[in-house]
């Protein structure tokens, strides 16, 4: 994670406070000025000097104000900057967050706390920081006043200290569960909404309800006691502040009586003693944002510190060739239990394999696997030879085309969803993909064809819709690597044809294809048929021999042109498993 210097310019921090201390010596002109009044004016009753004394103050205070809008303005781009500089990176942490296996609520957490910190810059937070330095200064023309007086002051500064340390113990903790409540309101919301229509169906609404009020309920409290804390202490540090500028007043009056000051001493030092003091009601104030922002800054540390973002590699050569899978483990990223175990295959161009096997037997993780999306466990996947890992991601991604079980479309228009936003796409190429998923016609007939903007996730698309676009999305470019994750679970007849003739296309091409399928449409244009059992591999050969096998194994009559006489290459069927993997 870089340092604030790091990522700002020294010229820029120099000029940051060097305006700031400008600014504070400005602040003295009210001081002086009325020092000068009750000291010079009056007792010489000159106009003149008076007048010079005004003009003098008005032209200070002017540059005073020109000087706090520079400072303001250079901290909203101090803001910018250090936002322009890590949310490329922060944004990629936070799309790995997910394969890692982090919350959904906790997955953009290190966005929202990278917006509260270029926050806390824009609003001018950091000036009360700067401002402190300059209180022994002020604390010091106080002891030139007169030394009761600086005493007095000092008193009055340490008692605002007090207050701020009693700020920051009372709402760290406070604050960092309202936090906490925050994203878990936000992971909710997030659930309700991308399944209102089953909670609008099921009538899960009351239950939801009652949950999201308890989760808001937490919400609130915690953001109720730090407001509670903030407000009270903010008014003690107020009051305190209005206490010691009427007794700094008085006690220049009684100096006066007494004959150790002046009139004009008396009015300056009260002046003098609040502006000395303001600089700590004001941290006090924003004690709660800087806090945050704190908080903010140390999550979004660590985060950066955890992720380990893919290191540069050498570009390898597009591959042509082969796919091999090699004794390959997989687990869910978080935890350490293997789904995926001694899986070993190889597909040359021109091959496609169909994956099949019961419910929860590894199948979408072998999958999330063979594109690298997950990590592996053990063994290795392998392009022409090189290991997946040897790959640069975006290289990588080039030549994979990956269609999940749930088809997530952007906003955007139709067709810079098929061309994955690369801003460098044809007509020609989007155009190919949409025919090669058999999608290009059905485009056509929307009402502004590819043209046509989405909502989030697809909106305004059926789902059958969705899922091919979804399939043109994954053979843009002709990717040598086409994995397929149930992609006939919401196509009709015709779409089914279309996707044999899209795995087919790859083929001819020669590319190579991996199919997740519960239904045998999904099949027919396949080779090769791998069985998977509980997170092992039980069969794998030809379609034909590996359908017959399943087929005899669950007791069905066996169609004559699936009688082959080989049999399967490897592994062995319980009629059990064998009957879910035949459906």
């Amino acid at each position: 994670m870089p340092k604030l210097f790091q990522i700002v310019s020294w010229p820029m921090l120099a000029g940051i406070f060097a305006i700031s201390g400008l600014i504070n010596v400005l602040c003295l002109t009210g001081s002086i000025f009325m020092l000068e009044v009750y000291d010079r004016v009056l007792p010489s009753q000159s106009l003149s000097t008076l007048v010079g004394l005004m003009a003098l103050a008005l032209a200070l205070y002017i540059a005073q104000g020109g000087l706090e809008a520079l400072r303001a303005r250079i901290f909203v781009r101090v803001g910018a900057i250090l936002d322009g500089t890590l949310n490329p990176v922060v944004f990629a942490v936070c799309a790995r967050a997910p394969l890692r296996g982090v919350q959904a609520g906790e997955a953009g957490l290190p966005l929202r706390d990278l917006e509260v910190v270029r926050s806390f810059l824009a609003a001018g937070g950091p000036a009360a920081l700067l401002d402190l330095p300059w209180l022994p200064i002020y604390v010091a023309i106080c002891f030139l006043f007169h030394p009761l007086i600086g005493f007095a002051t000092v008193a009055g500064a340490v008692a605002l200290a007090c207050v701020t340390v009693a700020s920051e113990l009372a709402t760290r903790g406070p604050i960092r569960r309202s936090t906490a409540y925050a994203a878990r309101r936000h992971a909710l919301s997030e659930a309700i909404r991308r399944n209102a229509e089953a909670v609008a169906a099921m009538g899960i609404t009351p239950h939801l309800s009652a949950r999201w009020n308890a989760i808001n309920g937490d919400y609130l409290a915690a953001q109720q006691h730090v407001a509670d804390v903030g407000g009270g202490l903010g008014a003690v540090s107020k009051v305190t502040r209005m206490l010691l500028q009427s007794g700094a007043l008085a006690l220049g009056a009684w100096l006066v009586i007494d004959g150790q000051a002046t009139g004009g001493v008396m009015i300056a030092s009260s002046i003098l003693v609040s502006r000395a003091l303001a600089p700590v009601e004001l941290v006090i104030g924003q004690w709660r944002s800087f806090v945050q922002a704190r908080q903010s800054w140390h999550r979004l540390s660590g985060a950066l510190a955890r992720d380990i973002a893919p290191s540069a590699r050498l570009a390898l050569p597009p591959p042509r060739r082969i796919l091999q899978v090699e004794d390959l483990a997989v687990v869910v990223p978080g935890t350490t239990s293997a789904i995926v175990q001694q899986v070993t295959f190889q597909l040359e161009a021109g091959q496609a394999l169909g994956v099949i096997g019961a419910s929860a037997s590894g199948k979408s993780c072998l999958v999330r696997a063979l594109v690298g999306v997950w990590p592996t466990a053990r063994g290795r996947i392998r392009l022409d030879d090189a290991s997946i890992d040897q790959w640069p991601r975006d290289a990588l991604g080039r030549h994979i085309g990956y269609m999940p079980q749930e088809v997530e479309l952007f906003p955007g228009s139709l067709s810079e969803n098929i061309a994955r936003f690369d801003p460098a796409a044809t007509a020609e190429q989007i155009i190919h993909a949409a025919r090669a998923a058999g999608a290009h016609e059905h485009i056509l007939r929307l009402p502004e064809g590819y043209d046509t903007r989405l909502g989030e996730g697809g909106a305004g698309l059926s789902a059958g819709q969705r899922q091919r676009i979804g399939l043109a999305r994954a053979l843009y470019a002709d990717p040598f690597l086409v994995v397929l994750d149930e992609p006939n679970a919401n196509l009709d007849a015709d779409g089914e044809q279309a996707l044999t003739g899209a795995i087919r296309g790859v083929r001819a091409r020669g590319g190579v294809v991996v199919v997740v399928a519960h239904r045998p449409a999904a099949l027919e244009a396949v080779d090769l048929v791998l069985m998977l059992g509980e997170g092992r591999m039980l069969a794998f050969g030809p379609t034909t021999n590996m359908l017959r096998s399943a087929l005899v194994a669950a007791g069905r009559p066996v169609p004559p042109d699936r009688r082959p006489d080989a049999a399967p290459v490897a592994g062995r069927m319980t009629p059990d498993l064998a009957s879910r993997g035949a459906a």
